[in-house]
C-alpha cells in the first residue's frame, strides 16, 4: 500500500462482520475472565496467533482454524452477550455508524445452550451498546446441518416479528464443499416466510454459485467476488442492483484471487455494480473498517467512490427507512457527500 497521505470517510458502515470473527486478544482475555475459562496459553504473542492470521497465511484451512479459540469463549449467555457488546463498543471507537452482525447459533450450543438462548443473550448484548445495529442469523453449510438450520429460520421468522434486533438470515461455511444449491429448498422456506437474506457466493465457489444465490432470493451476496468470471452475470448484478458485500482483505488472506492486482473492485464500481466495503473477521484478517476503505484506494478507488460506497451500504442495510434517513444525513453531513 502506498505511503503518501490519503484521505477516508469519516464514518462508515459494516454489513459483513461476523461476530466470531472479531474476538480481539483484549477481547478474549475479558470472556476467559468472565466464565473463569483458562486461556491456552499466558503468552499475548501467543495467544494473538491463535486469533489472528500470519500475513503469509497458507490457505483458507489457516484461516479458518483462527475460529477455534473464539468459539469455545462463546458458550455461554454471559459471554455471548458481552462478546456482542464488547464488539460493538470497538466498532464505536472506529467511527462505524451502522453495523449488522452475523453468527451462527447453532455454533454456540457446545455447553448446553438452545438456540433461543443464544439469540436471547445476542439481543441482550446488542441493547447494551448505543450503536445502531442488528443481527443476522447464519445458517451452516455442512452435513447434517438439516435440522439445525431450519430451526434458524423458524426463529428468524419469530424474532423478526416480535423483536428489534434479528434483521436477516445467511449462509455461511464451506462454499466450495457444499454447493449452494444444496440449499434452495431451505431458502425458499425464508422466502415464504418472508424473512430476507444474504448468502455467501462466489468466494470459494465460482460464478455459478452467485447466480444461484441470486435464482434463490437473496437481496445481497456475501463476497460475490468471482462474479467476474461471467459478464452475463455481471450484468444482471448491475441491472438488479443486487448489492456485493466485498472484503478485500479476507479476500487477499483466503487467496479468492491469485493477484490482488486481478481484485475486481474497481471494475466492479466502474461497471455501475452496488458495491459495499467491509470487515468480514476483523479481529482474525487484523483488519478495520478504516484500513478497508484505505486498502481500496490502494487498489484505485477513489474518496468520491467510496463515499458511494457507503450510501450504497445504507440501501443496502436490513433496517428500516427511518434509520436508513438518519444514516445518510449523518454520512452526507460528516463526509460532505451531495
Amino acid at each position: 500500500m502506498s505511503t503518501k497521505k490519503i484521505t477516508l470517510p469519516t464514518h462508515f458502515i459494516d454489513l459483513h462482520l461476523h461476530l466470531d470473527g472479531a474476538i480481539t486478544l483484549d477481547i478474549a482475555k475479558a470472556l476467559a475472565k468472565l466464565q473463569n475459562q483458562t486461556l491456552p496459553s499466558s503468552s499475548d504473542a501467543e495467544l494473538s496467533k491463535l486469533l489472528s492470521i500470519p500475513p503469509d497465511c497458507e490457505d483458507l484451512n489457516e484461516y479458518l482454524r483462527r475460529f477455534d479459540l473464539p468459539i469455545s469463549l462463546l458458550q455461554t449467555k454471559e459471554s455471548i452477550s458481552e462478546a456482542f457488546y464488547l464488539v460493538q463498543e470497538k466498532l464505536i471507537a472506529q467511527n462505524v455508524i451502522y453495523a449488522e452482525l452475523r453468527f451462527a447459533p447453532q455454533s454456540f450450543m457446545q455447553r448446553g445452550l438452545s438456540q433461543r438462548k443464544v439469540i436471547e443473550a445476542a439481543l441482550d448484548g446488542l441493547s447494551r451498546s448505543h450503536l445502531s445495529s442488528s443481527i443476522i442469523l447464519c445458517c451452516m453449510r455442512g452435513l447434517e446441518r438439516e435440522k439445525a438450520n431450519l430451526e434458524t429460520v423458524q426463529l428468524a421468522k419469530e424474532y423478526l416479528t416480535t423483536h428489534d434486533g434479528i434483521t436477516a438470515l445467511d449462509l455461511a461455511g464451506a462454499e466450495g464443499l457444499f454447493a449452494t444449491s444444496d440449499y434452495r429448498e431451505l431458502f425458499s422456506l425464508a422466502s415464504k416466510l418472508d424473512v430476507p437474506f444474504t448468502l455467501h457466493a462466489g468466494e470459494a465457489a465460482g460464478a455459478d454459485s452467485v447466480r444461484c444465490a441470486i435464482e434463490m432470493g437473496a437481496r445481497r451476496i456475501g463476497h460475490g467476488v468471482r462474479a467476474f468470471e461471467d459478464d452475463a452475470l455481471l450484468s444482471l448484478l448491475k441491472g438488479n442492483q443486487i448489492p456485493l458485500e466485498l472484503c478485500p482483505t479476507s479476500n487477499r488472506q483466503t487467496k479468492v484471487v491469485s493477484d490482488m492486482k486481478t481484485y475486481p473492485l474497481s471494475d466492479f464500481v466502474k461497471r455501475e455494480l452496488a458495491v459495499t466495503l467491509n470487515t468480514d473477521n476483523p479481529a482474525i484478517s487484523s483488519t478495520t473498517i478504516a484500513n478497508e476503505f484505505a486498502y481500496a484506494q490502494s487498489l484505485g478507488i477513489t474518496l468520491a467512490q467510496e463515499e458511494k460506497m457507503l450510501l450504497t451500504a445504507v440501501d443496502a442495510a436490513f433496517t428500516d427507512k427511518a434509520t436508513k434517513d438518519k444514516l445518510k444525513q449523518l454520512l452526507c453531513k460528516s463526509n460532505s457527500i451531495e
